[in-house]
C-alpha cells in the first residue's frame, strides 16, 4: 500500500495525541486542586489554601481535626447534594463521559489502522473506523472542555459555595485561582482537537485511492 508511507507520522501523531489526551482527562478526573481558595481565618484551615475539586474538597491543617492517619482533612462532594454547584456537578458527569467516550474512539481509531497495517483495505471498514474514531473524539473533547471553562468562568467570578458546616470551609474565599486539574484539562482538550483534525486528514489520504471513480 504505497499512500501508507505518507500516513506514518500522521498516524503516529493521532495515537500519541490521543493517547496522552485520554490520559491527561483521567488525571484531570482524579486531581483535587481544580479550585483553589485562599483563607483569611486559620484557625481551621492552617495552611491558608483550600483545594476545591469535582470530587473532593481538601486542605492541610494542624487544628484537631485529623486522625492519626490522615495528612490532610477531605469532605467528599456528592452529585446528590443540594449544596453542589451545577458547574461541579456537571463537571462530575461530563468527565465520566469523556472518560467512556475517549477510549471508544481511541480503540476506533486503533482499528482502522489495524485495517491499514494488515492490508484491509475495504473501504467501509477503514472509513467507518476513522470517522467513527473522530466524531467520538470531538464529543470526547466537548465532554472535557465544558465543565473545564465552566469551573474556570467560576474561580474569574469569584464565585462561591455554600458549603455544610462539617466541611470546615468558609462561606467564600478571600480569593481563589484556577489549580492543575482545570488547566490540565484544558491542554487535554487541546491535545484530543490536534488529534481529530489528524484523523480526519489520514480519512481523507488513505480512503481516498479506495473510492471508486465516477
Amino acid at each position: 500500500m504505497p499512500y501508507l508511507v505518507h500516513t506514518a507520522h500522521a498516524q503516529f501523531a493521532a495515537l500519541w495525541f490521543g493517547t496522552v489526551g485520554w490520559t491527561l482527562v483521567i488525571v484531570t478526573v482524579g486531581l483535587v486542586e481544580w479550585r483553589v481558595w485562599e483563607v483569611s481565618d486559620l484557625s481551621v484551615i492552617t495552611s491558608g489554601l483550600a483545594w476545591v475539586g469535582i470530587w473532593r474538597v481538601c486542605f492541610y491543617s494542624h487544628a484537631p481535626i485529623l486522625s492519626d492517619s490522615q495528612i490532610m482533612f477531605c469532605q467528599r462532594i456528592r452529585l446528590s447534594e443540594s449544596f453542589t454547584p451545577p458547574e461541579i456537578a456537571a463537571a462530575q458527569v461530563l468527565m465520566l463521559v469523556a472518560l467512556i467516550l475517549g477510549l471508544a474512539g481511541n480503540a476506533s481509531v486503533v482499528y482502522g489502522l489495524r485495517n491499514v497495517y494488515f492490508g484491509l483495505n475495504q473501504f467501509k471498514p477503514i472509513r467507518l473506523a476513522f470517522t467513527s474514531g473522530g466524531v467520538l473524539l470531538i464529543l470526547t473533547g466537548a465532554s472535557a472542555l465544558v465543565p473545564v471553562c465552566w469551573n474556570l468562568s467560576s474561580v474569574v467570578n469569584n464565585q462561591t459555595i455554600s458549603f455544610p458546616a462539617e466541611f470546615r470551609m468558609p462561606s467564600a474565599p478571600a480569593n481563589q485561582s484556577i489549580g492543575p486539574g482545570i488547566i490540565v484539562g484544558m491542554f487535554a482538550s487541546i491535545l484530543l482537537r490536534l488529534k481529530k483534525h489528524i484523523i480526519f486528514h489520514i480519512l481523507y489520504i488513505i480512503v481516498s485511492p479506495l473510492c471508486p471513480a465516477f
